[in-house]
């Protein structure tokens, strides 16, 4: 099917007529194909780089339904393509076979290793093995690969110079490296092994972000997770660990903020169900004093850019696409009501 939609472009805010023929963009005022949407603000598809389709929970089993669904929860809001930075098990082969879901890049099972994360739930391995167990994830996958690097404070970090082989080694084969960190050490850790995504960040030392921005290692904070469980965790006897979490969140939105003012890129990432909740994410990035047209940018072009997709709305660029009917960047509430949405060139609204 070939038709055409109207509109003012974003980031670069041209307007322009964009032909889609299959897969594929075209820019072509002159063309004769039916229209389907004029005016409004045409966005690249939206991302979460940080979500766990297939599951609601540590405690919940994946299931290939549940992802299904899940993925098309994200589709619906608009969200067409997502990272998913560790799973129970590796993504099924047919979620990139699906043209009606989002695409997806994955990093196969979380690596955890003695004393980090929930029993049970990811490939549990020794230091001993934490090298091969890496690059075999990394090379099972989209090319990711997640390690639990810290979980606790008072639970061992991975040690740097385990964490700097594993990254070098994964690094040597064209792979990426997601790590969990949450600990002042864990962080630490992570940036100094030269990691290519943090998760969370809570506890970082701002001292951390020039050499963040300098070796492209960007942050993805997820406060919309921890928000979601402040309430519940305050409500909880008072410990160390709850103690640690709260101050974390708390400082949390710092961290975004002044990460981004060092010139670190900050993506948008909802971590937890439900799904398909990008947009409060963004408002959450926005909260933390992040411009409003990086904040944005964070769920949609700076995401696609980072992840290996055109960032821009381009000749020949995958045709993924939502249309709003005011701009975002003046009013962000719209971006939870898309007035079109454009999957590899199929109308899914």
């Amino acid at each position: 099917m070939v038709f055409k939609v109207r509109g003012t472009t974003l980031p670069d805010r041209e307007q322009r007529t964009l032909v889609i023929d299959g897969d594929r963009l075209h820019v072509d005022d002159a063309s004769d194909a039916e229209l389907i949407s004029d005016g409004g603000w045409i966005l690249p598809g939206l991302v979460d780089a940080h979500t766990h389709p297939g599951a609601v929970s540590h405690e919940d089993t994946f299931d290939h339904d549940k992802l299904r669904r899940h993925l098309t929860e994200h589709r619906d809001a608009g969200v067409l393509l997502v990272r998913t930075p560790g799973t129970v098990e590796r993504m099924p082969d047919w979620v990139d076979e699906e043209p009606d879901l989002p695409r997806v890049q994955s990093a196969g099972r979380w690596l955890v290793t003695p004393g980090t994360f929930y029993p049970d739930y990811g490939r549990e391995i020794g230091y001993d093995e934490l090298v091969a167990a890496a690059v075999e994830e990394s090379q099972a996958s989209s090319g990711w690969c997640k390690v639990i690097g810290d979980w606790r404070p008072i639970d061992p970090a991975v040690p740097l110079d385990l964490l700097t082989e594993m990254v070098s080694a994964v690094h040597a084969i064209g792979g990426r490296v997601s790590v969990h960190a949450a600990t002042a050490e864990g962080c630490h850790n992570a940036v100094l092994a030269g990691a290519d995504s943090i998760e969370h960040g809570m506890h970082m030392d701002p001292s951390l972000l020039d050499r963040m921005a300098e070796q492209g290692t960007v942050l993805v904070p997820t406060l919309t997770a921890f928000a979601q469980a402040a309430d519940h965790t305050r409500a909880q006897p008072q410990t160390v660990v709850r103690d640690w979490w709260l101050s974390g969140w708390e400082g949390l939105p710092l961290v975004a903020r002044s990460a981004h003012e060092a010139g670190v890129t900050v993506l948008a990432g909802t971590d937890s169900a439900p799904f398909g909740n990008i947009t409060q994410e963004i408002d959450w990035l926005l909260k933390a004093g992040l411009p409003t047209e990086v904040a944005i940018g964070a769920a949609s072009w700076t995401a696609r850019d980072w992840l290996g997709l055109p960032g821009d709305i381009s000749e020949g660029g995958p045709a993924d696409l939502v249309i709003y009917d005011e701009d975002p960047v003046v009013n962000p509430g719209v971006l939870a009501h898309p007035k079109r949405i454009i999957l590899r060139g199929r109308i899914i609204v």
